[in-house]
């Protein structure tokens, strides 16, 4: 599955969940949640491609995103890593 495909779906089931659930304010909270722009997910936040640190705000965000990139989620902290975690080698959003 392309990974434009997996994006889609993974937001239209965070999106859909809070609708479900009749509560306008969480449904804007996942609208704001850009799960296109991480580079790479740690468990306890991520690097976006524009290299800014952000913790998670939501387990769920967290669950969705390394559903859909379990190539590029690492479960444990990013500051065990090198760089903070952050991998100049692997800018794989430049080569989609």
């Amino acid at each position: 599955m392309k990974i434009t495909a997996k994006i889609a779906l993974v937001t239209l089931a965070l999106a859909g969940g809070a609708l479900a659930a009749g509560a306008p304010a969480q449904a804007a909270d996942h609208v704001a949640f850009s799960i296109g722009n991480i580079a790479f997910g740690y468990s306890d936040g991520y690097w976006d491609q524009s290299r800014h640190w952000h913790t998670w705000r939501k387990h769920s965000d967290a669950a969705a995103f390394r559903a859909a990139n379990a190539d590029h989620y690492y479960n444990h902290r990013h500051s065990v890593e090198k760089a903070k975690g952050w991998r100049d080698s692997d800018r794989y959003w430049e080569h989609h």
